[in-house]
């Protein structure tokens, strides 16, 4: 397995350090990503008529669900009433959970050029709130998620949602684009605080 050389100067400053780092101290380590305990993980999929978000937070020995659902906008809108009204929700919704991390999918596939420049406005319309809140924001590749949640890179889009439902003891399986977006929150949740050479990417 393949290390960047900043993640190899990172380890050589590490060890350095740690011939002068007290018996308690704790050092850290290259790839760590950490959301304290009783921190809340934003997890969101955004689309144009239907983002899904999800808030899930971190406790011992499996984090809880705080809330999810799906933002929809009705087909005879217009994409700008559409971006206005993603924009102004999810604004509510990150001043009222406070999240201390957002996740979203790394990447997205559309059929078409049109598909992605909707998808595209979409997901920049999404994260422009989330960072206006100075959330920090993680993009998680779609196989991460899903070898996370399920433990198959292939799963389909129901057998994540019936394991979200598990993972989170759900009496309900969540909708699709609100079950997407948990599990975007929980296989970041599996990274707090463990050592990778491949950790979400900051955004």
């Amino acid at each position: 397995m393949a290390i960047t050389a900043q993640q190899f100067d990172e380890l050589q400053r590490r060890l350095a350090g740690g011939k002068k780092a007290s018996a308690g101290a704790k050092v850290p380590v290259p790839g760590t990503v950490s959301v304290p305990v009783g921190g809340t993980i934003f997890g969101l999929d955004p689309s144009l008529r239907g983002t899904g978000f999800g808030f899930v937070r971190v406790v011992k020995p499996r984090p809880v669900l705080i809330a999810c659902g799906t933002l929809r906008c009705p087909s005879s809108w217009t994409r700008s009433r559409c971006l206005g009204h993603i924009a102004a929700s999810l604004r509510d919704l990150v001043q009222t959970h406070k999240p201390d991390v957002c996740a979203v999918e790394g990447l997205f596939f559309a059929q078409n050029l049109q598909t992605a420049l909707i998808m595209g406005e979409a997901r920049g319309a999404a994260l422009a709130v989330i960072a206006e809140a100075l959330v920090p924001i993680f993009e998680i590749a779609p196989r991460k998620v899903k070898l996370a949640v399920v433990g198959h890179g292939g799963a389909q889009k129901i057998a994540v949602a019936k394991m979200v439902q598990r993972m989170l003891d759900l009496a309900e399986t969540p909708e699709p684009d609100a079950a997407d977006a948990l599990a975007l929150a929980l296989a970041f949740a599996q990274e707090t605080g463990r050592h990778s050479l491949t950790p979400p990417k900051r955004v």
